[in-house]
C-alpha cells in the first residue's frame, strides 16, 4: 500500500521516530492515503478539489474509512481541507494497519521524566530489514534507470514533496542525474495525483512556516 511504504519510508527503523516535521510527515502520510484512492479508481481531482468517482468500498478498511468520511462530508471538497485535516490522525492510523500485518509492533518506553511515549516500530530483525528496503528498493530502481509503476511513482513524487528524497537516496549521492530526473518524473504522473503532490508540497511549506512563527 502507498501509505504503508510511506510510513516505512518517512520513519527510522531503530527508532520509529519521524525523519521529518510531523506535520509533514502528516501531510505526507494524508496525500498517500488519498493517493490510495485515487488509483483505485474511487476518488479524482481537479483543480484543487476532490471528486467522488465511485462510492463501492475499497478492499482496505482503512481506506472504506477514508472514503466514507469523503463521502458524508462530500460538501467539503478542497484539497488542501482535506490534507490538513486527516493529517492529525494518518500517522497512527496507517501504523496501525502496519500492525495488523504484521510490520511494525506498539512499543511503549519510558522517558527520562517519567511520562510514556508510545511508538510504532519494526522490533524483530525481519520487520527492520523489511522497513530499511522501503527506501533502498526505490533507491535501487531510480540507480539502475528502471521504470517504476504508477504507486512507485506516486511516492517518488510524495517523497519529493515532503522533503524526504535525502533519506531515500542516502548513499547514492554520486548519481546526481536521478535528482535532475525527479521532476519530470513527478510532471508524469496523471493529472490527479500530479496535482496531488503539488497541494502536498505546498500544505507542507505552509504548515512548517507557520511552526516557524
Amino acid at each position: 500500500m502507498l501509505a504503508d511504504q510511506y510510513y516505512l519510508i518517512a520513519h527510522e527503523d531503530r527508532t520509529g521516530r519521524s525523519r521529518l516535521h510531523p506535520r509533514a510527515t502528516g501531510l505526507g502520510l494524508a496525500a498517500a492515503l488519498l493517493g490510495e484512492l485515487v488509483l483505485e479508481g474511487r476518488i479524482g481531482v481537479s483543480d484543487g478539489e476532490l471528486i467522488i468517482l465511485d462510492q463501492r468500498p475499497p478492499r482496505d478498511a482503512l481506506d472504506h474509512d477514508i472514503l466514507d468520511l469523503l463521502c458524508a462530508q462530500s460538501q467539503h471538497r478542497d484539497v488542501h481541507t482535506w490534507l490538513a485535516f486527516l493529517s492529525q490522525d494518518a500517522a497512527v492510523r496507517v501504523a496501525e494497519r502496519l500492525v495488523r500485518v504484521g510490520a511494525v509492533e506498539l512499543v511503549t518506553k519510558r522517558r527520562m521524566l517519567g511520562t510514556l511515549q508510545t511508538l510504532y516500530l519494526p522490533n524483530t530483525a525481519r520487520q527492520r530489514n523489511a522497513a530499511a528496503w522501503a527506501s533502498t528498493r526505490v533507491a535501487n530502481i531510480l540507480v539502475r534507470g528502471m521504470e517504476l509503476n504508477l504507486s512507485d511513482r506516486m511516492l517518488v513524487g510524495l517523497t519529493v514533496a515532503t522533503g524526504l528524497t535525502r533519506h531515500v537516496m542516502y548513499g547514492f549521492e554520486m548519481y546526481p542525474h536521478i535528482y535532475h530526473a525527479l521532476p519530470s518524473m513527478i510532471a508524469s504522473l496523471p493529472g490527479d495525483l500530479r496535482e496531488l503532490v503539488e497541494s502536498t508540497e505546498s500544505s507542507v511549506g505552509s504548515a512548517l512556516a507557520v511552526g516557524r512563527r
